[in-house]
């Protein structure tokens, strides 16, 4: 407006700014008809419903996450559709369950083991990220990907995000393992194996051309001396394969776009490089653009700065997440100070429960889930499915308030979809419902009835809203054998068991009143309840339906191929594969 009072050509014109402004700030601020929203999707990696302070937490320090809620909406009863990394991912990209697409096992194998075995998310799967490209977004995906890489060779990306949506990406394709850190400066070390190959080249040439003029008697050099030479290249090329034997070089590496920038990645610098990339994406975005920005945090080992190790109560876990909530609190901040707030529509959440069973000795190394039973891999119990989850847009979503209804990760799909005009396909089942009527107020019930809680291909556990009612029945048909007997996880192994010897299946089944006994602590029984037929009777045929509108897919997680050298993705000369592409500085 300071530009009409100083230009005396226009000062006549001033009486039509009311108009100007009644048509076009609505559409710029407040998302109406008309305007597409920018979307940006938050996930955190294996982070518990109770590490938050809005979830209950005293004692561990979440400000920024805990300012997202005060500005939007928090939602209190959000399951995610699997408790293992790569189906919960997989149903967050598809609004379907991961049984629908594949994305689910009937053995040991429930997420990609490695960056080298074949499989991936199938390609005739549509993500949100298609549907909004078509709509004329900008996509782009930060961070953890674990939805397969390559088929045949190390470099046909055959799965990588560019093929599911995407046009942009910067990331770790594959998901932290306990190689990939602690991480000592290994400058010497990389700087030492990048002259490996060099080394060896020369070395042989050597010892060959010593063998030839040997045998010719061009070199009276004597063989003790060649045996050496010989000694010391195969302890050398001995030492090389030992080293290379380690995931660290083949799963520990960071992508931009279709180039490997980090081989292996420097784990505790990954955070800001992807908040500073994620920076960049908004500050050059042009029309409405959609951006999932996927953690590494707080999945195990943690890769922390030396800036939050030692600040938190809870030791290296809680560093991460007090790490974690910073880089999200300057991943917000940029969103506003580029103008952005008011016209994006911000979704946070975790992939699912804490990792109860990742620890060092005695030390949590995993999160907390609150009152809720259970954790990371078990397909039923609260613990590992239900993820704490926040939607922020000024000016259409009321902030501070607090939704108790039935909702799903898989929901996000139908909703980018109705905000970004995108047409959900009519050739599958969509499981996901469009959360925003919901979050607007405009309804005060869920659109889901009944949710189905799978582990691997395994259906555990269901739950039933009824419409008429205020509780919220669980069903569990399946739960695991926590070892040692009396302790809430799976402490002799990694993860609890979906199936065999270390479940108990259950006849009758285990019913709960969540709205009563959130914590699934005291089973109800026919004598308990009165309404424990019914209720088991309904939730079955709820079950009925819902397999039969299932139809038989190759099981991808089941079916992963044998590990193979020539699917290793390597960004020097194979096997040689080290490369640091980024600024040695920390980004800032």
């Amino acid at each position: 407006p300071s530009d009409y009072h100083h230009s005396s050509s226009l000062q006549k014109g001033l009486f039509l700014l009311p108009l100007v402004g009644l048509f076009w700030q609505p559409c710029r601020s407040n998302g109406e008809a008309g305007s597409k929203p920018n979307i940006m999707l938050i996930v955190v990696d294996d982070l518990g419903i109770g590490d938050l302070g809005c979830y209950g937490n005293d004692t561990m320090r979440t400000p920024n996450i805990d300012r997202l809620a005060k500005q939007g909406v928090r939602l209190t009863q959000h399951i995610s559709a699997a408790s293992m990394c790569t189906p919960s991912r997989a149903a967050i990209l598809t609004g379907r369950y991961p049984v629908r697409s594949g994305m689910a096992s009937n053995n040991d194998n429930r997420v990609f083991l490695s960056l080298d075995v074949s499989g991936g998310l199938p390609r005739n799967e549509t993500t949100f990220a298609a549907l909004l490209e078509k709509q004329g977004y900008s996509t782009g995906i930060i961070g953890k990907w674990h939805q397969g890489l390559n088929c045949k060779t190390h470099n046909d990306h055959c799965h990588h995000p560019i093929h599911y949506g995407f046009q942009s990406y910067y990331g770790m394709p594959y998901t932290l393992i306990p190689p990939c850190w602690p991480d000592p400066s290994r400058d010497t070390e990389l700087a030492f194996e990048r002259r490996l190959w060099l080394c060896m080249q020369l070395l042989l040439i050597a010892l060959v051309t010593l063998i030839f003029m040997k045998l010719k008697g061009w070199l009276d050099t004597p063989w003790l001396l060649i045996l050496f030479i010989a000694t010391f290249g195969f302890l050398l090329a001995l030492s090389w394969y030992s080293s290379y034997t380690s995931s660290l070089y083949w799963d520990c590496i960071l992508m931009r776009n279709q180039e490997i920038t980090e081989q292996p990645m420097k784990g505790e610098r990954a955070g800001s490089i992807m908040l500073k990339e994620a920076v960049s994406f908004l500050q050059r975005y042009n029309g409405p653009f959609l951006l999932f920005f996927s953690f590494l945090h707080v999945h195990v080992p943690l890769p922390t700065t030396k800036e939050f190790l030692g600040v938190s109560q809870h030791g290296l876990y809680g560093d991460n997440v007090e790490e974690m909530d910073s880089l999200l609190g300057k991943l917000v901040d940029a969103v506003d100070a580029n103008g952005l707030g008011n016209n994006t529509l911000i979704l946070f959440t975790s992939d699912h429960g804490g990792h109860l069973e990742a620890r060092n000795g005695h030390i949590q190394m995993g999160g907390w889930n609150g009152i809720y039973k259970g954790g990371k891999g078990m397909g039923g119990w609260e613990g590992g499915i239900r993820v704490p989850a926040i939607a922020r847009w000024p000016g259409v979503l009321p902030a501070g308030t607090v939704i108790n209804q039935l909702t799903s990760s898989m929901d996000f799909y139908p909703t980018m979809a109705a905000l970004g005009g995108g047409i959900l396909p009519k050739d599958r089942v969509i499981d996901g419902r469009d959360l925003m009527p919901l979050l607007r107020g405009d309804v005060q019930r869920s659109d889901h009835e009944f949710l189905f809680h799978y582990c691997g291909s395994y259906l555990h556990a269901a739950r039933w809203q009824p419409k008429n009612s205020a509780a919220v029945w669980k069903v569990h048909y399946v739960t695991p054998i926590f070892e040692p007997k009396g302790a809430g996880a799976c402490y002799e192994i990694i993860f609890c068991a979906c199936y065999g010897e270390n479940v108990t299946h259950h006849d009758p089944p285990l019913l709960f009143d969540l709205s009563k006994d959130p914590s699934e602590s005291q089973p109800l029984s026919r004598e308990s309840e009165p309404l424990y037929d019914s209720v088991i009777q309904t939730v079955g045929e709820a079950l009925k339906r819902h397999r039969r509108s299932l139809t038989p897919v190759p099981q991808v997680l089941s079916e992963q191929n044998e590990h193979s050298a020539w699917r290793k993705p390597c960004c020097g000369v194979f096997p040689f594969c080290l490369c640091d592409k980024e600024d040695e500085a920390d980004p800032k």
